[in-house]
């Protein structure tokens, strides 16, 4: 194999010319959302099983999993050495609204230091990068370390089929570690790693009262309304310390202790940025947690949207016979999200009024996931980043969910090693995404060390 420092001179030397198979992976409008777009999908899978097979890897193949078409193949000649699974996705979202974009979407564009189109930085660029980093270590003849691939088209629409390919195949992927190239860092100077993810349970939540809308001067104050109802219910989901008031919500929530809440502090935006962020008037939260511990290492509960009565121009002296409420928690490491469904509905079974009646439908869940940051593997990433961008990598938990690293640690038991290089402000899922290049090149240095430092342990 070759050494980190000549496989960077292979890097450097041949930058420009391989760039050129990132624009192309780009230029695919590989949009999973989008039926017209399935053969764009496929376009794109049959292009990473190309590539995979010129990097010598074994059984590159596309499999069909469900709705989900999935790019495996795998390295497995480095005998004693440490299996490392990458995972990624290459799909994207899709590209409304396009009037808001200053270049085509799909004609990726160089404009400065940033290169601009739908998926660059979410997450065909670090996706690109990674198979450049392995292209330089060729070289040598061999990887320091074994490599398995599972790369999936439909993560941008909840990825289908997934957990059940990964559990029917456990042996298939069986690996030691999983580096997760969907993911950010912190800054182009600064590198970050998240250790932790949230993960989601999502709800909706409907009241009825009458059995058809009623005129309101005819029938308020002798029949309730169900909007009330809800809005007093939803109320009711918080207490006066912003605490969540579902029955058992916080049981499974371990503690952060001294050494993860310092770490946590090091890498956080401070409030006022975080404000400024968000274009909130204030900032709220749990009392006793600070903003990043809220975000990142506590679960909360919103309310996503409600619908109900007359919304129209103009008035309408209605008495409403249902409303509804779509409901998210976001939930932290050990919380069962395939539990929160009943915490929820012990809550409304409590407090509801026997004036109406009520339904909580579940539409989606997903685990969260928290890895060692302590870990031989997780040493190695750090190595890599602190080689690359000269700094030790800041440890952050994000507010966000990647529900395939909860499955992977649920089925598979190993960690994933969240190791991407999009920036905050790439404006992934909106227009004119980008990714900023001098990240992304370090970002190519940072996995040649990366593996280099994994293959040296046993």
């Amino acid at each position: 194999m070759a050494s980190p420092e000549s496989a960077i001179e292979f890097v450097y030397g041949r930058r420009n010319d391989a760039f050129k198979r990132c624009e192309e992976f780009v230029a695919i409008p590989s949009i999973s959302a989008l039926t017209e777009h399935a053969p764009d999908v496929q376009r794109m899978a049959q292009a990473l099983v190309a590539e995979l097979a010129r990097l010598g890897m074994d059984n590159a193949e596309a499999v069909q999993a469900g709705a989900n078409l999935l790019v495996c193949g795998e390295w497995i000649e480095a005998p004693g050495k440490p299996t490392v699974l990458v995972y990624g996705h290459y799909d994207v979202q899709p590209v409304d609204p396009l009037s808001e974009w200053d270049s085509d979407p799909f004609e990726p564009t160089v404009r400065g230091d940033y290169l601009y189109g739908r998926g660059v930085a979410d997450m065909k660029g670090s996706l690109w990068a990674f198979l450049f980093a392995l292209d330089a270590l060729r070289q040598g003849g061999n990887y320091p370390v074994n490599l398995k691939f599972l790369l999936e088209g439909a993560e941008e629409v909840g990825s289908p089929g997934l957990a059940e390919f990964i559990a029917d195949h456990r042996d298939r992927l069986r690996a030691d570690v999983v580096v997760n190239l969907d993911g950010g860092t912190h800054s182009p100077d600064q590198p970050g790693i998240v250790y932790g993810l949230r993960g989601l349970a999502y709800f909706e939540l409907e009241v009825k009262g009458p059995s058809h809308d009623l005129h309101s001067g005819v029938f308020g104050g002798s029949v309730d309304n169900p909007i009330d109802v809800l809005c007093r219910l939803i109320a009711g989901m918080h207490d006066a310390d912003r605490r969540v008031t579902l029955p058992g919500f916080y049981d499974a929530v371990r503690p952060l202790d001294p050494e993860e809440r310092e770490a946590i502090a090091a890498s956080a935006h401070n409030d006022e940025e975080w404000q400024e962020l968000s274009g909130a008037p204030a900032l709220v939260g749990e009392k006793g947690y600070t903003t990043a511990e809220r975000v990142g290492a506590r679960p909360c509960l919103d309310v996503n949207g409600i619908v109900g009565g007359f919304i129209g121009e103009g008035a309408k002296t209605v008495l409403p016979a249902k409303a509804l409420a779509k409901l998210s928690t976001r939930l932290v490491a050990d919380q069962e999200s395939a539990a929160i469904k009943d915490m929820l509905c012990e809550y409304v079974r409590a407090h509801a009024p026997n004036t109406v009646t009520w339904e909580v439908r579940e539409l989606s869940h997903g685990p969260g996931a928290i890895t060692d940051r302590h870990s031989p593997y997780m040493k190695a990433a750090c190595d890599g980043l602190e080689k690359a961008f000269g700094k030790p990598p800041l440890f952050s938990r994000e507010g966000g969910s990647v529900p395939v690293v909860g499955h992977i640690q649920q089925l598979l038991g190993i960690d994933s090693i969240m190791l991407g290089f999009g920036l905050p402000d790439s404006g992934i899922h909106g227009p004119n995404e980008k990714q900023h290049l001098p990240t992304l090149f370090k970002g190519i240095d940072a996995y040649i060390y990366f593996l280099d430092a994994m293959g040296r342990l046993s």
